[in-house]
């Protein structure tokens, strides 16, 4: 029984969140360069039992591509042939960047770690991803 991890892919910087072994809770885990997340989910899944990756799939309201939109389907397909073991799962991800800055707020954040978003807010998307994943299973 393996955990599951969440991606959310930024140009820059790109949020990842784990759930639990039992796969009852999503945990933020950090906040890492983009051009660095294949070294790191190689090392994370040799290190940790993965059985699925989930990743934020970007939308707009209408239901248009966005800029994000085809480096995440290249993604989905690179984790595909990377760890074909794994269930890799688009989830979208529509309002997780306003859902992550409300529960900074509703956590007491301040608004000088609210602007440090470089990690938090990241991470914190990826974890409300991979909730969303969670519970639609």
């Amino acid at each position: 029984m393996g955990r599951v991890l969440a991606i959310d892919l930024g140009t820059k910087r790109t949020g990842l969140a784990v759930t639990d072994l039992l796969k009852i809770t999503a945990n933020p885990l950090e906040t890492i360069r983009t051009v660095d997340l294949d070294k790191y989910l190689k090392d994370y899944v040799q290190k940790e039992e993965v059985e699925a990756i989930v990743v934020g799939f970007p939308k707009s309201m209408d239901g248009s591509d966005t800029n994000m939109t085809q480096p995440t389907i290249r993604l989905k397909d690179r984790l595909a042939k990377t760890y074909p073991e794994l269930e890799i799962v688009l989830v979208d991800e529509r309002f997780t960047s306003k859902m992550a800055m409300q529960s900074m707020i509703a956590m007491g954040s301040k608004k000088k770690d609210r602007r440090e978003k470089a990690g938090n807010l990241d991470k914190i998307s990826a974890a409300i991803i991979l909730q969303t994943y969670l519970d639609q299973l």
